[in-house]
């Protein structure tokens, strides 16, 4: 009886959750499928010869950039048909994405302007932020949270008897009514289940990367001060491609990416895949002091192993990269989940409190019937 009231109570929490977040989960769940299934690796272009010197496809971009910014990182082309992305920041910042953002085929040093479309602007607005700004990231953290207790809850509630597994993984094609409503919620949440927790885990940390790092004994990445170097007077410091070559000589991998110093006391931020790892796995960041020539430091997560790249793993799983095409589909279905879900547990409601209304008017209208 004790675990029968437990599970009555679990179920009624786990439904007016539900019913009252159903908009906001179904909200971050679609526009999480649309993050996840666009192509950000820009126009498909025609290789037609050996890339020129990343110094030089900078040199282009800036050609044609705002006179007041300065280029800030510079992205690897994905595939070979694909650009080299060159990213510039606006006067009085000192990270990427507040500036212009241009496209450079490496063969040819042809310069396109990249231009953000409104509508993918906005999902990505609403699905970080539900357009309120930072403290939107806190409320989407939270309902992360929640949809991470509506998972375990709805494992629990629909936890099957004894000689009723099988049945709970499907659903009866006889079913109609509320029993076809059920059963399709539990037997799509139980298949979906543990993709849904992991993109759901994984957004939590991303609106708490600190909270939840240190849950797991460790620092956060981004939490970690950038390490500053020493301008020398008089001296040229290196160019780009002088940085990857140094990077690449302390870390065997492919050039991702690269932070280019944004002041003189800022050295150069170089990212490489892991060979053998597919697009989005955590990469090595290996931090080149322009003056000296040399490597200043190296963070690599695969290097520490265990929680540390248990946690760097998490932005590339909820972005569905990092396990190839399989996980890019699975998380871009698991945003379907909410909306099935939504659906589903409104008709259970609607169809459940009907019936009660039905055997309400009975029950009244019995006594009268019968005078």
């Amino acid at each position: 009886m004790r675990n029968f009231s437990a599970r009555k109570t679990l179920g009624f929490v786990h439904l007016w959750a539900g019913l009252i977040l159903c908009l906001p989960l179904v909200l971050l769940g679609l526009t999480g499928t649309i993050l996840a299934l666009q192509d950000n690796g820009g126009p498909t272009i025609a290789a037609s010869g050996p890339p020129q010197p990343i110094a030089a496809m900078i040199a282009a971009a800036a050609h044609v950039a705002p006179e007041a910014q300065k280029p800030s990182m510079f992205v690897a082309p994905a595939t070979p048909d694909k650009p080299a992305a060159i990213r510039f920041s606006a006067p009085g910042r000192n990270g990427p994405g507040f500036g212009a953002q241009f496209f450079v085929d490496p063969s040819t040093l042809a310069v396109t302007e990249a231009t953000t479309n409104r509508f993918t602007r906005q999902v990505h607005m609403l699905h970080g932020n539900l357009l309120f700004g930072r403290e939107g990231r806190d409320i989407v953290g939270w309902l992360g949270i929640v949809m991470l207790a509506m998972g375990v809850s709805g494992l629990v509630i629909w936890w099957p008897r004894p000689g009723r597994w099988r049945a709970a993984f499907g659903v009866d094609r006889k079913a109609r009514g509320v029993r076809l409503h059920r059963e399709l919620h539990g037997a799509v949440g139980i298949w979906g289940l543990l993709v849904l927790i992991t993109v759901s885990f994984s957004g939590v940390y991303l609106a708490f990367p600190e909270t939840v790092s240190s849950i797991f004994g460790v620092t956060d990445a981004r939490s970690l001060p950038q390490p500053k170097v020493q301008p020398v007077e008089g001296a040229k410091p290196i160019d780009a491609d002088r940085a990857v070559a140094l990077a690449e000589g302390a870390v065997s991998g492919t050039l991702k990416s690269i932070g280019l110093p944004q002041r003189p006391d800022q050295p150069y931020r170089v990212a490489l895949a892991h060979v053998g790892d597919s697009d989005g796995a955590p990469v090595a960041t290996i931090y080149v002091d322009p003056w000296a020539s040399r490597v200043i430091e190296i963070r690599d997560p695969a290097a520490n192993g265990g929680v540390t790249a248990f946690i760097a793993w998490q932005r590339a799983l909820h972005a569905g990269e990092g396990l190839g095409r399989l996980w890019q589909a699975l998380v871009a279905l698991s945003g379907l989940l909410p909306a099935l879900f939504a659906a589903t547990g409104v008709s259970m409601w609607l169809l459940k409190r009907r019936a009660r209304q039905r055997m309400a008017a009975a029950r009244v209208a019995l006594p009268e019937a019968a005078e």
